[in-house]
């Protein structure tokens, strides 16, 4: 059953349902959302864009929520999915090494860019020690994230999952749907 949902696109945010009104969009979206409803936690300005909406998303879907946060709980996984990985930021990082002539590889430039970083940022933040999962579909499939998500909920522990779909191709196009799934 699912209690709370965030949708953000490049122009628009929606928490539950509703609108929520900003002039900010692509990437200056993300960080105007981070400085208005989070502004704690200063990794999130060495994090990819797919690292940054997840993270934004993640934080505005918990705080609809309105549990208790920042206290350790094993009962909750985190369980991402989208289809290109962190293409994105590999693409950035291969430009840094591809002419030998101005090779200049940048540690920066990779820190935060592995799907899996997504999933774990936000598990760490909030200290969860649950099962954290990104897969790579080959496009939106809700039929087989499903699957996935309920397939999480063998493990006994688990009593809810913080999942959904994370996509973003370059800085000004990406999707956040998220939502918190609970067991029956």
């Amino acid at each position: 059953m699912t209690k709370h949902e965030v949708f953000i696109s490049p122009n628009k945010v929606m928490i539950d349902g509703k609108v929520l009104n900003h002039s900010e969009q692509g990437s200056a979206l993300l960080t105007a959302l981070y400085r208005t409803y989070v502004g704690d936690y200063p990794k999130f300005f060495k994090m990819d864009t797919l690292c940054k909406l997840g993270f934004v998303a993640s934080e505005l879907l918990l705080q609809a929520e309105g549990e208790p946060r920042f206290e350790p709980r094993e009962d909750r996984a985190v369980v991402l999915f989208n289809k290109s990985a962190s293409l994105q930021a590999d693409t950035a990082y291969q430009a840094t090494i591809q002419d030998p002539e101005n090779f200049f590889p940048s540690p920066a430039a990779f820190v935060y860019t592995l799907p899996n970083i997504v999933t774990g940022e936000i598990a760490i933040r909030n200290k969860y020690f649950g099962e954290t999962l990104f897969i790579v579909l080959e496009h939106d499939d809700e039929q087989i994230m499903a699957r996935e998500l309920q397939n999480v909920f063998q493990d006994p522990m688990t009593q809810s999952v913080l999942g959904g779909w994370l996509e973003c191709t370059d800085e000004n196009h990406f999707e956040a749907k998220l939502f918190i799934l609970y067991k029956l």
